[in-house]
């Protein structure tokens, strides 16, 4: 009796030993007789002592943070860039065998794609089109790691450092935009007042009359101030009006 229970416990504890638990965001690589045999699924398994072992792979989305990156652009500007990059782990058996540490060979080759990239383009592009260069970058790093198992989900560039001296010469730039902009919307003012202005001297030169009423107007919106002198000098046209209008008369 003693020998049976004995016996019971030894096969209890190899069967509590060999019952392995993958969590639902867990896949397990099994290895029997170290030859890969299977993906483990999430749930309670069971494994053969001795002969068989297994590994578990994170199947959930990851952030890698490449760190600042020292690249010089096609112009020759010195910058330092720096990203982040999204990725899960698709097969996990590749992700095991394929690569000894995959999340340290995604960052790496990261790094080394960034300042690839960086250095074939100009600093306008890097500053203008981020979007474009990181989706450059995921497409590179996204097609290499595919044997690895790995499938990245975005990149997204986070911060793109300057040389304190092109920062202000950035600035200056900026500045010289800006007083540019306004030079040239002044100037296209005074253009349209100026077409304003001859347009209406037109219509007044094209009516008899017309000029001396708007004088009079003037000179009437002038004196309605009890504080202004006028002094009204009558123009050669006034006379010659009048002249007419006596010509008319007789």
């Amino acid at each position: 009796m003693g020998l049976f229970i004995y016996i019971v416990v030894i096969l209890a504890v190899l069967i509590l030993s060999s019952l392995k638990q993958i969590n639902q965001y867990e896949r397990g690589v099994r290895f029997t007789m170290g030859k890969y045999s299977g993906i483990m699924e999430p749930g309670w398994r069971l494994l053969i002592p001795i002969f068989q072992t297994f590994k578990k792979v994170d199947i959930r989305v990851k952030a890698v943070d490449v760190p600042d990156q020292k690249a010089i652009t096609r112009d020759n500007v010195s910058v330092t860039v720096n990203a982040v990059i999204y990725y899960k782990v698709a097969f996990a058996e590749k992700a095991v065998i394929e690569v000894e540490n995959f999340f340290y060979a995604i960052s790496q080759y990261a790094q080394t794609t960034m300042r690839n990239i960086v250095g074939s383009v100009t600093l306008d592009e890097l500053l203008s089109k981020r979007d474009e260069i990181a989706d450059r970058i995921k497409e590179i790093v996204d097609k290499e790691t595919d044997e690895w198992g790995i499938k990245v989900n975005n990149v997204e560039l986070k911060d793109v450092s300057l040389p304190e001296s092109m920062e202000r010469t950035i600035a200056k730039q900026a500045e010289a935009e800006r007083e540019k902009r306004a030079v040239i919307i002044n100037s296209e003012g005074e253009l349209a007042a100026a077409a304003n202005i001859a347009q209406a001297a037109s219509i007044l030169a094209a009516s008899n009359g017309a000029l001396h009423l708007r004088t009079l107007q003037a000179i009437n919106d002038i004196s309605s101030d009890q504080s202004n002198t006028v002094v009204f000098m009558t123009p050669v046209e006034i006379l010659k009006a009048f002249e007419g209008f006596g010509k008319k008369q007789i």
